[in-house]
């Protein structure tokens, strides 16, 4: 009788330590858990300010409306963009580069072959690994010698505007998203291309 009763406070030890492991990990103790949304989607955490589902849609707008551009659309040799900062001038901060890098992803992902950009901003590497290339350091299969960087037919950029209102009753803000493509070689604007935004709410979201 001892035997058996031993045998079945063992086999509940092992029952709860099993039931223990498998309960444990990490848990919200309260509160929404968290929750994955589409990057166009206006989640519950949302303010009157530069939100996901913003970036989303001025990004694919923007990417749209440089591929309609006749320059771009009716080139003879394949445009090559590079990228200058985006200026914000919102009361939002904001990683500005999101945009453009955006815009670049949707024009490579789905406009393969009709633009190409140039990776300005890895020029010091770019520099280092051509003069390895001359060095010979590293191989090449071309001649380093006729290695040149290809110069920009156009450059992408953009601002974000704003305006805010605020009284008793809460805030309100108009966002004017603008983009542009300029010829380096006239300083001619050859397209430009808007996105305008107006939120308003009771209280507004803290943006870092």
């Amino acid at each position: 009788m001892k035997r058996i009763t031993v045998i079945a406070l063992g086999l509940g030890l092992i029952t709860a330590l099993i039931s223990g492991c498998a309960s444990s990990g990490v848990r919200n103790p309260s509160g929404i858990p968290v929750t994955e949304l589409k990057a166009d989607e206006r989640g519950y955490v949302s303010g009157t300010g530069i939100e996901s589902q913003d970036i989303v849609a001025v990004s694919d707008k923007m990417a749209r409306g440089v591929l309609g551009v006749p320059e771009i659309a009716g080139a003879k040799a394949i445009p090559r963009i590079a990228l200058l900062p985006v200026e914000n001038q919102t009361a939002f901060p904001i990683n500005k580069e999101i945009f453009l890098e955006e815009i670049m992803a949707n024009l490579n992902e789905k406009a393969t072959g009709k633009v190409r950009f140039l990776a300005r901003e890895r020029m010091a590497d770019l520099e280092k690994e051509r003069e390895a290339k001359r060095a010979g350091t590293v191989t090449s299969t071309t001649d380093p010698t006729l290695n040149q960087f290809k110069g920009a037919d156009y450059f992408l950029t953009g601002t974000l505007i704003g305006q805010t209102t605020t009284s008793s009753a809460g805030r309100s803000d108009y966002i004017l998203y603008s983009f542009k493509l300029i010829d380096p070689n006239t300083s001619e604007i050859i397209w430009q291309g808007s996105h305008r935004v107006k939120k308003q709410g009771q209280t507004d979201a803290v943006y870092r």
